[in-house]
């Protein structure tokens, strides 16, 4: 059931656009291609069952953790039909 100007289907169709979102952002910031055998940051070997486990691995878990806590956090939060996002 709609309410508003939204048609019915409106709700779940953003629903649906967020998930799509994320995937594909989650998608994109996989590595890919050959592994390093060596860091990019720290230039410590980077064990061959890390490169195995993840194909493009290009940091050593310690980097690797350091570079995921300044990661900018990720609302999730699908602004797209909102009229705040159209003002900007």
């Amino acid at each position: 059931m709609a309410g508003g100007w939204s048609k019915d289907g409106d709700v779940q169709e953003q629903i649906d656009n967020t998930v799509e979102d994320a995937v594909h952002r989650s998608r994109s910031r996989l590595p890919h291609g050959e592994s390093l055998r060596h860091c990019e940051e720290c230039d410590e070997p980077i064990p061959q069952a890390r490169r195995e486990a993840l194909p493009g691995v290009r940091l050593c878990i310690n980097c690797q953790a350091e570079h995921d806590k300044h990661e900018k956090a990720f609302s999730g939060y699908n602004r797209r039909g909102s009229k705040d996002s159209q003002l900007r």
